[in-house]
C-alpha cells in the first residue's frame, strides 16, 4: 500500500476539482429543493383534491424510480427528441452539469416535500386551534405556527436525506462528469492503485458526512430544545429515588412490626432523659 501518488500535483488537482464539483452539486440541489419543497409540502396537504393529487403524482414518480434512471432519462433520453434539440432549452440540456443538477434537484425535491408534508400532518391540532383562538388568520398561522414547527421537527429526517444526496452525487460519473468518485477512478486508471485511490475518496466522503451530521445535530439542539425533558429540581437520580423510597418503606414497616415492649422501653428511655 502506497500513497505516494498523493504527492503529485496533478493528483491533488483532480481530487480538488472533484471535491468542488461534489460540493457544488450538493449545495445547489439542497438549496433549490428546500425552497421549492415548502410550498409543495403545503400543497400536498391542501384540501383541494386536484392540487393534492398533482403533488402526490410528482413525488410518487420520482420516489418510485431510481435516481440513476432519472439521470439517464434527462441526459440521454431527452436528446432523441428533435423538438428539444431545436428549442432554446437544448443549450442547457446538452450540458451534463445542468442535467445532473436538474436530476438531483427534482429527486431531492420529491423526498423533501414528503418529509415536510409529513411533519405538517404530525403537528398537534391543539396548537393550531390555539392560534385560531388567539385571532390569527390562516396565512399567519401557516407562517408563524405551522411552518416553523414542521421544519424544526423534520430536522432529523431531513439530515439523513442530505447525507443520502451527498453519496448519490457519485452517480454523475456515468454522464462524463469527474466528481470525487470520478477523480478516484481516474487516478486508479493512471496508477493502478484501486484501494488507495478510492480510500482517499472514502475518507473525504466520511469527513463531509461527519460535518453534515454535526451541523444538523447543532441545529436540532438549538431548535428542538423545547422538546427535551426538563431536569427535576431534586438532585436524586431515578435509582436513588427508588432506593430512598424502599428504605423509607422498610423503616416504616420495621417500626410497625416492632414489639410493644421495645416501644415502651424506648418511651421510658426518652422520659428519663427529659
Amino acid at each position: 500500500m502506497s500513497f505516494e501518488f498523493m504527492l503529485d500535483p496533478e493528483t491533488q488537482r483532480l481530487y480538488l476539482n472533484g471535491f468542488l464539483l461534489t460540493i457544488k452539486l450538493l449545495l445547489g440541489s439542497i438549496f433549490l429543493s428546500f425552497v421549492l419543497a415548502i410550498p409543495m409540502a403545503v400543497a400536498r396537504n391542501s384540501r383541494i383534491k386536484a392540487i393534492k393529487n398533482v403533488v402526490w403524482s410528482f413525488t410518487y414518480v420520482l420516489r418510485g424510480t431510481p435516481l440513476l434512471l432519472q439521470l439517464y432519462l434527462i441526459y440521454y433520453g431527452l436528446a432523441q427528441f428533435q423538438f428539444i434539440r431545436e428549442s432554446a432549452a437544448w443549450c442547457a440540456l446538452s450540458s451534463p452539469l445542468f442535467c445532473a443538477f436538474l436530476a438531483f434537484t427534482m429527486n431531492e425535491l420529491a423526498y423533501t416535500t414528503e418529509i415536510f408534508a409529513g411533519a405538517i400532518r404530525g403537528l398537534p391540532y391543539g396548537e393550531i386551534e390555539a392560534a385560531y383562538a388567539y385571532g390569527m388568520g390562516p396565512f399567519t398561522i401557516l407562517r408563524r405556527i405551522i411552518l416553523p414547527l414542521a421544519l424544526r421537527r423534520s430536522l432529523p429526517a431531513y439530515s439523513n436525506e442530505v447525507v443520502i444526496l451527498l453519496h448519490s452525487t457519485s452517480l454523475v460519473t456515468t454522464i462524463t462528469l469527474l466528481d470525487l468518485t470520478g477523480a478516484a477512478n481516474e487516478i486508479y486508471a493512471r496508477y493502478y492503485l484501486p484501494f488507495e485511490a478510492f480510500m482517499v475518496a472514502a475518507v473525504v466522503y466520511m469527513t463531509l458526512t461527519y460535518c453534515i451530521v454535526r451541523m444538523f445535530r447543532a441545529a436540532e439542539i438549538h431548535f428542538l430544545a423545547y422538546q427535551r425533558p426538563q431536569q427535576s429540581n431534586t438532585p436524586l437520580t431515578t435509582l436513588q429515588s427508588v432506593l430512598h423510597k424502599r428504605w423509607c418503606m422498610g423503616k416504616s414497616a420495621a417500626r410497625i412490626l416492632r414489639p410493644r415492649s421495645s416501644l415502651m422501653a424506648e418511651k421510658q428511655k426518652c422520659s428519663s432523659m427529659k
